[in-house]
C-alpha cells in the first residue's frame, strides 16, 4: 500500500470538503459570489479555506520529495499529523480564531519537517 499518496489525496480530500463547508456557509449567511466577506462565520470558513491551500502548496511537493529519500511510513506519519492539524486548525478558527495556534503548529511543523529532510536526502544522496 502506498502510505504517501494516501495521505496526498487524503489532504486534497480534505481541502475540498473544506470548500464545501465555505459553499454552504455561502448559503447559510447569505453571502453572494463573488463577495469573499459578509458575515463572520462565512469569512472564517472562507479564511480556513484559503489559509488550507497556502499551506497545500508546500505540503505536498515536500511530502513526495521526503518520500523519494525516506521510508513510506515515516513520511505518512508526518504527513498524517498535517492532516490532523488541519482539522484541529479549521475547528478551532471556526469558533475562535485566537484559538488557532495548536492546530496552526500541526500543519506547519510536518511541513517543514518534510522540507528538511527532503532537502537532507538531496543533499546527501
Amino acid at each position: 500500500m502506498d502510505f504517501v499518496t494516501i495521505v496526498a489525496v487524503l489532504a486534497i480530500l480534505q481541502f475540498v470538503f473544506f470548500s464545501v463547508l465555505v459553499g454552504q456557509a455561502r448559503g447559510t449567511y447569505g453571502v453572494k459570489a463573488p463577495a469573499v466577506q459578509g458575515h463572520e462565520i462565512f469569512d472564517r470558513a472562507f479564511r480556513v479555506q484559503m489559509n488550507t491551500l497556502e499551506q497545500l502548496v508546500c505540503f505536498l511537493p515536500a511530502l513526495l520529495m521526503a518520500n523519494m529519500y525516506y521510508s513510506d511510513g515515516f513520511v505518512a506519519l508526518v504527513g498524517a499529523v498535517y492532516l490532523v492539524g488541519r482539522i484541529i486548525y479549521r475547528q478551532a478558527y471556526v469558533k475562535d480564531p485566537s484559538t488557532r495556534a495548536v492546530g496552526f503548529v500541526l500543519s506547519l511543523v510536518p511541513t517543514l519537517l518534510l522540507l528538511i529532510a527532503a532537502l537532507f536526502g538531496a543533499l546527501t544522496a
